[in-house]
């Protein structure tokens, strides 16, 4: 059975490939508006083939504040406002701590944290003047779980998580929600357009290689659909009470609680010494 349409504007970033390109089609085929937004408008001609009048496409790099900007004032003057804003833009860096140049490291936060702030810094002031929206930021399992070879990438989206999780209760009073969306190993193009690799240094030639080997060579065999993530998500956001989190797939589900179980056996194991740590305060004479 077809979904009714919300009514809700929304606006996704990184819609060229993957799984915002999957959430652009499915509000579509939803009757929903979108305003979806790529660097190159150009790759996104095809997401509407029956010209419904329902898509409005913009160039749009995080990186850059003025195309941030414009993108904004398109976006609010099309339809009166924009209900949901998904912050989807991002790229996967792949190496070890040690291999990770300034500017690989500096560039992986300007897009994947500093593009996120950009993007809500741009959207809110409409969104508390009418009272209402919902802010999506598409984090990463990595966002919870440490990986090795991944370590910029899981520093970009640790980021993320902390980010979304603070700006919940800060915009609450205003009547917006937050909902970090954590996919797992999904078939899209991030093993491939969608990931940036270090140049290999040979002491981690034994630890990693097999890991560069297989994180490419799985490319395209994820166990994840971005199609069913799509529609996990429109539900998620519109549900009665949307949830903070919304860890997609199996994959992702048992690493976060296989992480959250190792917390909670470090604190008991160390629980006695820590709360040992307050002031003790003396007896008076």
């Amino acid at each position: 059975m077809p979904v009714a349409s919300s009514g809700n504007v929304w606006l996704i970033t990184g819609c060229s490939t993957g799984i915002g390109r999957a959430l652009a089609r499915a509000l579509l085929a939803r009757g929903e508006a979108v305003v979806a937004t790529a660097r190159d408008r150009a790759t996104l001609a095809d997401l509407d083939p029956a010209n419904s009048g329902r898509l409005l496409a913009l160039d749009l790099d995080v990186t850059r504040p003025e195309t941030i900007e414009r993108a904004r004032d398109a976006a609010l003057g099309w339809r009166g406002g924009v209900d949901v804003l998904v912050n989807n833009a991002g790229y996967g860096l792949v190496g070890a701590a040690e291999e990770i140049s300034d500017e690989q490291a500096l560039a992986a936060f300007e897009t994947n944290v500093f593009g996120v702030h950009r993007m809500v810094r741009a959207f809110l002031p409409a969104m508390r003047e009418r009272g209402r929206g919902h802010i999506v930021n598409v984090s990463s399992m990595l966002g919870h779980v440490g990986a090795a070879g991944f370590s910029f990438y899981a520093a970009v989206k640790f980021a993320v998580e902390g980010f979304s999780e603070s700006l919940a209760p800060e915009l609450a009073p205003f009547g917006i929600g937050v909902t970090l969306v954590a996919p797992g190993p999904f078939r899209t193009a991030f093993r491939s357009k969608g990931l940036q690799m270090a140049a290999p240094q040979p002491p981690y030639d034994q630890s990693l290689a097999e890991f560069r080997r297989n994180l490419l060579a799985s490319d395209g065999k994820q166990p994840g659909d971005p199609e069913r993530a799509a529609e996990l998500i429109v539900d998620a956001v519109t549900a009665a009470e949307p949830p903070l989190r919304l860890v997609l797939g199996e994959v992702a589900m048992a690493q976060v609680e296989t992480k959250l179980a190792k917390v909670a056996a470090d604190i008991a194991r160390w629980r006695e010494r820590s709360a040992a740590t307050a002031f003790v305060q003396l007896a008076a004479e």
